[in-house]
Parts: C-alpha cells; structure tokens; sequence
C-alpha cells in the first residue's frame, strides 16, 4: 500500500510528495520537508503515535491503517479538540466501490430478516476481522436498528468453536484468509424465499489509490475527525 501511496501522489498533478518514511526513518522529518497532509498506511502499533505527531504540529492525516478502537478515537477526538484546523481521515476502506457496497447494504439491510458478511483478505493481513467489515457491520446494524429491524433469527444454541463468527452490533462475521486474494467483501442480506448479495472485489492495491488521493484532496476541509471516506463523498 505504501509503495502504491507513493506511485499515486508522484502522478498526481496536484500533488509534491515530500517524504516517504519507513519504520526507521524519524518522524521529525515532516516537520523538515514541511508536510502539508501525512499518508499512514503502517501497521496498528505504530498508527497512533504517528497520527497524534501529525495532529501536534498541525499537519492533516489521511489514514488507511486499522486497530483504531473507540478508546483511541476518544483520545485522537480529544487531541483534535485542541487543534481545530487540523484534519484527521480514518478510512477502514479506500476503494470507492467497497466504500458504495458498504451504502447500499445499509440500505437494503432493513428490508430483509437475516444480515452476514464474510470478508476475505490475503493471508499477510494481522488483524481479524478487517475494517472494512466491521465498519459495515455497524452501518447495516446501525439501520437495522432505526427501521426497527430485530436480530437476524439463529437458532444456534451451542458453538464452541466459535463457527458462527464474530458479533458486531449483533451482525455475523465471517473472515477468511487465503493466498492469492487481496481485499474482498460479501454482505449477504435474506430472507423468506430470496437472497440478496452485495459483494465487491479489489484485485490490485491500485484500487485504493483514486480514494488515498480523495482523502488528500479533501482532509483540509475536513477539520476534525472523519471516520469512513463516505463522509466525503456525496452519497445521500
């Protein structure tokens, strides 16, 4: 994603990159090329403390790395509360056409009983189940709920091995890893007599970059927190 992140800007006519850090590399350096918006597409032990160095020193963040629970939003919320021009995107997805899969299956999912997504991502991926899916998960559910829409039926009494998948705002999810797949969504919506699926494909990291290069463009107008690349497009 990083190298993908850097062949992006490099085309972009709008856009200098400045620096491309590695894990190594001090993140003082931002302050010397003097960044305007910071990309992060590291790993969940580093996204935090890159992101708050970014926010100190009034520099936008666009942000595609996942473990962003609810206790490190409160505090980055918190952080920016400080720093109102600042601009902090989180994107648990930046491909457009997941970002609309997402849409649509909030809004079909109250009109249908049952509700599960299965995600499959490559094998490499350290966190289960991905962003992505959770971010649905609570968006579906989250419609579910104001249309009034109970629990999906389950009449499942005993799973020790945990077959049934995680529960997330009581939407099942399934994550699968294999070799050869890159980043894949299914949201499976049921009902009497009719299956409705909502799946999308990214077969390349290519497919993030026309939304990294969105998140850019836009974080400055943005200030605050964002959470999901859908508050930036118009999608109502």
């Amino acid at each position: 994603m990083g190298s993908e992140a850097v062949r992006a800007v490099n085309t972009a006519a709008d856009m200098d990159l400045v620096a491309a850090l590695g894990s190594a590399d001090p993140l003082t350096k931002l302050l010397d090329v003097k960044a305007d918006v910071i990309i992060d597409l590291t790993v969940p032990t580093a996204t935090e403390a890159n992101v708050r160095f970014a926010v100190e020193h009034g520099i936008h963040a666009v942000v595609g790395t996942t473990g962003w629970d609810e206790e490190r939003l409160s505090s980055l919320k918190q952080l920016l509360g400080k720093h109102p021009g600042v601009g902090v995107l989180i994107a648990p997805n930046f491909a457009i056409g997941s970002i609309l899969a997402t849409e649509f299956a909030a809004k079909a999912a109250r009109y249908f009983e049952s509700a599960e997504i299965i995600e499959i991502h490559h094998p490499n991926k350290v966190d289960a189940p991905s962003g992505t899916a959770a971010h649905t998960a609570r968006k579906v559910a989250a419609a579910r709920d104001a249309a009034g829409v109970g629990a999906s039926p389950d009449a499942t009494e005993t799973d020790p091995l945990g077959s049934r998948g995680a529960k997330i705002d009581g939407i099942s999810v399934h994550s699968v890893r294999l070799r050869g797949m890159v980043a894949h969504q299914e949201i499976l919506l049921g009902d009497t007599g009719q299956l409705l699926t909502i799946r999308h494909d990214s077969f390349d990291r290519a497919s993030f970059m026309p939304g990294v290069l969105l998140g850019v463009r836009e974080v400055a107008s943005h200030p605050g927190l964002s959470v999901g690349l859908d508050n930036y497009l118009e999608l109502s």
